[in-house]
């Protein structure tokens, strides 16, 4: 079930950065560990569907209406292990968190191990990139994004 709201309303910030389709999950190497990275203030943090619903956005209690769950801007990182751009993206996301601090708040979801989420969002294609900020309807950005274009969301747009 897509979230009806979120499909119709979210704006496309850029859709011409490199992508990877998540049609290509059937081969991810199943070798590879996700580092869980902690809660810490300058951490970039891996949500499961629990935690979304409570951290972010109960979908199932508000289906209709956007309701953000948090107390801080953050970005969600929708990514798998496999796919080329979702690891170009993934340092620049660590640095984020280290420059930004407590302003704002990064999450991942691994869309492999998430895929109700990605679903639920209509993720076809990772990177995909939610900007929430703490009032207002989120943006959303597909592709990997280079740093500027984060620190000029993030500055413009969630620190508004």
């Amino acid at each position: 079930m897509k979230f009806p709201i979120l499909i119709g309303t979210l704006a496309a910030l850029l859709t011409s950065n490199a992508a990877c389709s998540s049609t290509g999950k059937d081969s991810k190497p199943e070798n590879i560990q996700v580092e869980q990275k902690d809660t810490e203030t300058g951490k970039v943090i891996h949500l499961t569907k629990a935690e979304f619903l409570s951290k972010v956005f109960n979908y199932e209690k508000n289906p209709t209406e956007w309701v953000y769950e948090g107390d801080k801007p953050c970005i969600i990182d929708f990514y798998a292990d496999w796919c080329g751009p979702c690891k170009r993206v993934a340092p620049i996301l660590e640095e984020l968190a280290k420059e930004y601090g407590d302003k704002i708040i990064i999450y991942k979801i691994d869309v492999d191990k998430e895929n109700e989420l990605a679903a639920t969002f209509g993720i076809q294609s990772i990177p995909t990139i939610l900007f929430v900020p703490v009032k207002g309807v989120p943006q959303i950005s597909q592709g990997a994004l280079p740093k500027s274009e984060f620190i000029k969301q993030i500055d413009n747009f969630l620190l508004k």
